[in-house]
């Protein structure tokens, strides 16, 4: 097999896996408990906090452990739509965000709230100077993901940040796709809440982290206890807290060296089949993407039928978010970047870990070919095409 969906979940690695270990059958104890067994499971629970904290330059007490990227998008934009609405009802996102940030505005809109949704560019970059014009005097709220989740475009957080900071807005980012796979400090880009999940760089699924920043003014999501300083009720998730503890401290260890390898492998797959497959586009900015992201579209194909066929040859890709995946609709994404709607019905994501292979991409580029080939063999649009002497 070839895994090559790694921006919809990724293998926990083996040091992740024995770190957790402990904590499901020996050192169980709930770590809100007085007595000295579960102090140790408090221990690990902070050194986790810590590691994750290191990873974005931020402070252990500004780290609030969720169940993932999910709930802290939900969290920090009800919670800061909540928490300033004295002072405006009006929020800034873009139109290409994760749906846990677009249906979370949607359901604010019902209840009285203003959303802007800001426009990118056909690299996916957000316009700034339509995002600094949306700006009003009742704008309470910033939400920008770092990268996306399914071109892997790369945004300009440090300036959007530096534009929140000087309007005197909160800026919350969604960096489900960025953290440990970029660097990312809290202080030099101005974020004031931060999203990201453990099983997005080979930590363990149902946990993740939501960063606010000391002073920040927002309340609880989820009540009824004292854990997370009150702010997020429920029994700690020990073994997934310690396993994305430990997944951020082999990313910081890391993160150089993978990069590097990732976005080596990446241009290459990205050369052999821009060059190699007809009728082929690359979608999402060519250089500032995310280091293991490479999203396809091919046209007279569509991308249901690839990736069913990959998937025969023991190739796992994907068509964009797994959170659609059950959608005939093509990617917001993609229409958003100006596609239409029978070019992005045939994208492809695919979406390298460290143990992708040189060789490994020779077999997906070889497959993919063969593939497309077939399909638009049995494409009217395309038989259609031929004939007008188009190709």
């Amino acid at each position: 097999m070839i895994y090559l969906d790694n921006a919809a979940t990724t293998k926990v690695s083996e040091e992740v896996f024995e770190a957790m270990k402990p904590y499901f059958c020996e050192q169980y104890a709930n770590p809100s408990a007085i007595y000295s067994f579960a102090g140790k499971s408090m221990k690990a629970v902070d050194e986790a906090r810590r590691n994750i904290a290191d990873l974005i330059g931020a402070q252990p007490n500004e780290i609030y452990f969720t169940a993932g990227g999910s709930e802290s998008d939900n969290w920090a934009i009800k919670a800061a739509a909540e928490a300033y609405q004295t002072k405006g009802k009006h929020i800034i996102t873009s139109t290409i965000e994760h749906h846990a940030v677009l249906h979370t505005c949607q359901h604010l809109e019902k209840q009285g709230y203003e959303v802007t949704y800001v426009n990118v560019d056909e690299d996916g970059v957000i316009k700034l100077d339509e995002l600094e014009a949306a700006i009003r005097p009742d704008t309470i709220l910033i939400t920008i993901m770092t990268a996306n989740n399914e071109i892997g475009t790369i945004q300009p957080i440090k300036e959007i940040g530096a534009l929140a900071k000087k309007k005197g807005i909160l800026f919350h980012t969604d960096a489900v796709q960025a953290y440990g796979h970029i660097p990312l400090n809290v202080d030099e880009q101005s974020i004031d809440m931060l999203s990201a999940s453990g099983h997005k760089f080979h930590g363990p699924k149902g946990i993740g982290i939501l960063y606010i920043r000391k002073g920040v003014r927002v309340g609880s999501f989820v009540h009824g206890g004292a854990q997370e300083r009150s702010r997020r009720a429920g029994t700690h998730n020990t073994p997934g807290i310690v396993g994305m503890g430990a997944a951020a401290l082999l990313m910081a260890d890391r993160l150089q060296e993978r990069s590097a390898k990732e976005t080596e492998l990446r241009d290459y797959l990205i050369r052999r089949v821009l060059a190699e497959v007809p009728y082929s586009r690359l979608n999402g900015h060519r250089t500032d993407r995310l280091p293991n992201n490479a999203n396809f579209c091919f046209r007279f194909i569509e991308g249901e039928s690839l990736l069913i066929l990959l998937d025969q040859q023991g190739i796992c890709a994907s068509s964009g978010s797994a959170c659609t995946s059950g959608s005939l609709d093509p990617s917001h994404v993609l229409l958003a970047i100006g596609l239409p709607h029978e070019i992005a019905h045939g994208s492809l994501r695919l979406t390298l870990s460290e143990e992708i292979t040189k060789e490994d991409i020779d077999v997906t580029v070889d497959a993919i070919k063969t593939i497309v080939e077939r399909l638009r063999s049995m494409s009217p649009l395309y038989e259609d095409f031929c004939k007008k002497g188009e190709v």
